[in-house]
């Protein structure tokens, strides 16, 4: 194990460009994705992050976690501010007003403000082909105002919008596959990313940052106060979402899928759900009943890697 540290620590960059003294809750991974991110990234980068926890906790006036330059915008354009932004740098430099550099430009939504409020402008942004990044830090629910249900809430979870109860087990829709739409819009780069797998994740943006146009990142953001479990165990929950298939980790290159964390047999989704008590309430009725779907999207994952890889694809 020292020596995996060691080689660890020499593979990662030292320098955390997200600094420690955020108010983020004890467990959340959501912040250590975050932090994760911006070590790949590095210091040439601009941020257009959306309202939501990320923006709460690392900026209260008039302190700030950040060490790159960071703009706070409405719920639901992050996109499209992002966008702009590279826009005037690109005539900036095309005019010799600025020296000619490589600059990431990035911006940060939720799940909420992704999948909901801000969908037609990210679309917007990846159409236009913009050469920026899009990381969409996904907790399964709007956690910043009170663990309200999203459209990327799992079938069966229990939220204070979408509560268990005797006339309902929760969530009634399933998840929406945002990285999938991401991908029919044909752009260079589509990545799941999980700080479980923290190894995946940095080569995974360093990919999106070398993409010629646009690149989304779906990142896997335990939250262990909306989902009722224990600090502690978020990184173990981020490696059995992906054992069960909860959440594979696969990247779409130019078209190409690829699944980047093998799992040989996935283990059972009890073993993911046990723990969280937002899952408490489900029979294993309905516990068959998600497995089923998850079972069948991960099959239909894998035909979609062994299609694209054909030569004359």
């Amino acid at each position: 194990m020292e020596k995996l540290n060691v080689y660890a620590s020499r593979l990662l960059p030292k320098e955390d460009f997200l600094c420690s003294g955020h108010r983020a809750c004890q467990g959340c991974a959501e912040v250590l994705a975050m932090r994760l991110v911006h070590k790949a990234l590095g210091r040439n980068t601009i941020v257009a992050s959306a309202t939501g926890c990320m923006e709460i906790i690392s900026s209260p006036f008039p302190e700030t976690a950040w060490k790159v330059p960071w703009i706070h915008v409405a719920f639901e354009n992050s996109a499209s501010v992002a966008s702009g932004i590279e826009s005037a740098y690109k005539v900036l430099m095309r005019k010799g007003r600025i020296p000619e550099r490589r600059l990431n430009f990035v911006a940060y939504g939720g799940d909420g403000a992704t999948a909901d409020i801000g969908l037609q402008w990210l679309s917007g942004a990846m159409e236009r082909g913009h050469r920026m990044i899009y990381v969409c830090y996904d907790n399964e629910a709007y956690m910043n105002t009170g663990i309200q249900r999203s459209s990327a809430t799992p079938f069966g979870a229990s939220t204070t919008t979408s509560p268990s109860g005797k006339a309902s087990a929760g969530q009634q829709t399933w998840k929406k596959n945002v990285s999938e739409i991401m991908a029919a819009h044909n752009i260079p780069y589509v990545a799941t990313i999980n700080p479980s797998y923290p190894f995946d994740l940095f080569t995974k943006v360093r990919k999106a940052m070398a993409a010629d146009g646009p690149a989304y990142l779906h990142a896997y953001a335990c939250c262990p106060t909306g989902w009722r479990m224990r600090p502690e165990l978020a990184i173990h929950a981020g490696r059995l979402a992906v054992e069960t298939g909860m959440f594979p980790l696969y990247e779409v290159v130019n078209g190409k899928y690829q699944i980047t964390v093998e799992t040989k047999e996935l283990r059972p989704l009890r073993d993911y759900l046990k723990p969280q008590g937002r899952f408490r309430h489900l029979t294993d009725d309905l516990i068959d009943v998600l497995e089923t779907r998850v079972r069948k999207e991960y099959r239909r994952l894998e035909a979609k890697v062994r299609m694209t890889s054909e030569e004359d694809y």
